[in-house]
């Protein structure tokens, strides 16, 4: 199985989500009335555990595992709270809640196959909550259509990659997949010099799939070839031949060979 859990969650409705947070929430308000707004994470997560455990909300339990795998590729996230053995909650102790949070949810309701789970943020001077919704099953997220100027094993390999796993899963986790099935950060992440003419900038990192070819992941809802071309600016700034771009849409894969532009 590609991915791992301990049970598998239902995909709750809207109103019964909102049922179940009612009295969360509750038990969220209260914890953070006693004790304050300044604890760590842990702490909240802790006293809310057993806060819902008293009030027959359980079972709860505390760092949810949630393991992805793809042939020699493993990694395990663990959600805070999963409640009731149907709610997924993720808690946070920020000046206030971002999108960034609001991803790493998604990302785990998403490897769930989960519709809907909850952020919840104990710093502000008032509890800041925010519903996060997953629409798309795994099935649905497993169905694309797949772009390619040109054939590649390395775009293959996106394809397998993303028929076993769907689209929607943060850019990052396919990155380090791809990584570790390459040969590893040793092999792959390098850094190279950077020159514009004959003046050295530096060095920047790259994830290579061969020796004189990098590959850039993106999950842009289009294709953009304004991207594409700066794509191409840092490809012939570099000491590489090629770039393999793949961009990683919901419905769409896109994989765009670009090439360094012969010099005369």
């Amino acid at each position: 199985m590609p991915i791992e859990l301990p049970i598998s969650l239902p995909r709750l409705s809207t109103e019964e989500f909102k049922e179940l947070d009612h009295r969360v929430m509750a038990h969220a308000f209260a914890a953070h009335r006693d004790l304050g707004r300044l604890c760590d994470e842990a702490v909240y997560q802790a006293d809310l555990a057993d806060r819902l455990t008293a009030a027959g909300l359980g079972p709860v339990q505390r760092e949810f595992p949630i393991t992805v795998t793809f042939r020699g590729f493993a990694h395990t996230y663990y959600a805070d709270l999963l409640i009731g053995g149907r709610a997924l909650y993720e808690f946070k102790t920020e000046a206030a809640l971002a999108s960034a949070h609001e991803a790493q949810l998604l990302n785990y309701l998403l490897l769930a196959n989960a519709s809907r789970g909850k952020l919840v943020n104990f710093r502000p001077s008032s509890v800041e909550s925010r519903f996060v919704n997953a629409p798309l099953t795994t099935a649905e997220r497993r169905r694309f259509a797949v772009h390619r100027d040109q054939p590649d094993l390395f775009f293959t390999l996106v394809t397998e990659l993303l028929t076993d796993w769907g689209t929607g899963l943060e850019t990052a986790l396919y990155a380090r997949a791809l990584t570790h099935l390459l040969g590893g950060e040793a092999e792959v992440m390098r850094q190279l010099p950077m020159t514009r003419g004959t003046t050295p900038l530096g060095n920047q990192r790259f994830h290579l799939a061969a020796p004189d070819t990098a590959f850039y992941l993106t999950s842009l809802p289009s294709i953009d070839t304004t991207h594409c071309a700066h794509l191409q600016r840092l490809l012939e700034a570099s000491p590489l031949t090629r770039l393999l771009w793949a961009n990683l849409a919901l419905h769409d894969l896109t994989f765009t060979t670009i090439v360094r532009v012969p010099a005369f």
